[in-house]
């Protein structure tokens, strides 16, 4: 049987040991049975908690053994997945084609490492995953396994399989005698995270056509939000959240309660098509409550406490930082030096900003920071001693003259 690694070439060989990510649907139920059969491997299923919800985490062990599995392994990423993956996207500003906060795209390198550790920790010498090969999360799976663990085997199903949907599945669980799962399966094809909640397909394959109210799951219909607007005010230290409306929290758990504030609010709804990097375009709905008030909330603090020509380096470089989450290139030396840039000039941000939440808008209504670059005494019409409105004159002279040279010419003066 065939298998890529990371030099690009096809193996066969036959496997010790694979660690598969695991999710209990009918794809990776399937799988297990299909690797043991092809290639005469020990399965390990993982399955991360990077705040799916405990419903997606019921049952989960006795479905793996009982599609062949040799043992279930349970992480809990949430809080290293805030604290580590997204809260650095969030000081960078990484925001990918004008609109989508990358919830899937930061949370597969978190996964996908927590593979490679567990491949160590049993002793595998591969790894799976039921990415199909018409998505980005094949590419970040396999990019984070290249990076960390280049020795390890990859193998990817939907690449060599003749299963090609959902009744071939069916069909070949019941021929190797795997328990269906019976959990109704959605219209839509999503991917739930304590970031975010992704909508894909159906209706929404075709991009004029309206999103149905009952698809989403994490905000309130803007109209059905409260009538009154709720302030929610932010911590931030060196760029970095710290507390809301005065109370400090770890990552995890002060995302956790603005997406309970955001969404109750009908915050943070976005659809978008998107350009893959595979090539094709896609047309995807998102919810993002919590991140985008945080977003927000970063932002406006940075408009006191970084001058203009840092702003626009670090808004420029925000661009192919999100370029390189979004293509899975979490692992690269390039996003570690912007990284180390971004954590450089948000030294300085540190202060607190206050949001009027109201039927699906975020307002911004105050900033504060220790560090502010604005001073009253400056920027107020009155006379004051720092600036004196005389010397504007000598400036516009001079910042004009290109402008006048060129104007001069014209009329032959």
């Amino acid at each position: 049987m065939a298998s890529i690694s990371v030099d690009g070439n096809v193996h066969k060989k036959k496997l010790n040991k694979v660690v598969l990510a695991y999710s209990g649907g009918l794809d990776t139920s399937v799988i297990v049975p299909w690797l043991r059969e092809n290639y005469g491997c020990e399965v390990v299923c993982f399955t991360a908690d990077v705040g799916q919800g405990v419903q997606e985490l019921e049952g989960l062990e006795q479905k793996a053994k009982a599609s062949g599995a040799c043992q279930l392994v349970v992480k809990d990423l949430q809080e290293e997945f805030v604290k580590d993956f997204i809260y650095p996207c969030l000081r960078a500003g990484a925001i990918y084609e004008r609109k989508y906060l990358l919830g899937t795209s930061m949370a597969r390198p978190v996964i996908a490492k927590a593979m490679v550790d567990v491949a160590k920790e049993v002793g595998a010498d591969a790894v799976a995953h039921g990415c199909t090969g018409k998505g980005n999360d094949q590419v970040r799976f396999e990019l984070t396994f290249f990076a960390l663990n280049p020795e390890l085997t990859v193998v990817v199903p939907w690449r060599e399989w003749e299963i090609t949907g959902r009744e071939d599945a069916i069909e070949y669980a019941k021929k190797h005698n795997v328990p269906v799962p019976v959990t109704k399966k959605s219209i839509y094809s999503r991917d739930r995270n304590l970031w975010h909640l992704s909508h894909e397909g159906d209706i929404l394959e075709d991009p004029a056509n309206e999103p149905k109210e009952d698809m989403y799951m994490m905000s309130v219909d803007p109209k059905e939000a409260p009538n009154e607007p709720e302030y929610v005010k932010i911590g931030i230290v060196e760029g970095l959240p710290v507390s809301v409306n005065g109370k400090e929290l770890s990552p995890a758990s002060l995302l956790t309660l603005l997406n309970e504030i955001g969404g109750k609010h009908g915050i943070g709804r976005v659809d978008m098509v998107e350009n893959r990097l595979v090539g094709m375009k896609s047309r995807g709905v998102y919810e993002t409550p919590g991140g985008t008030i945080l977003f927000t909330a970063a932002q406006e603090l940075e408009s006191l406490t970084l001058d203009r020509e840092t702003i626009q380096t670090k808004d420029f470089l925000a661009l192919k930082y999100a370029e390189l989450v979004y293509a899975g290139r979490w692992f690269d030396p390039l996003r570690d030096s912007i990284d180390a840039f971004m954590k450089e000039v948000t030294k300085t941000t540190t202060g607190s900003v206050t949001l009027k939440l109201y039927k699906g808008s975020v307002t911004v209504t105050g900033r504060e920071s220790p560090n502010s670059l604005y001073r009253q005494d400056i920027s107020s019409f009155e006379s004051g001693s720092i600036y004196n409105q005389a010397d504007a004159a000598g400036f516009i002279r001079l910042y004009g003259l290109p402008m006048r040279v060129r104007a001069m010419l014209e009329k032959g003066l």
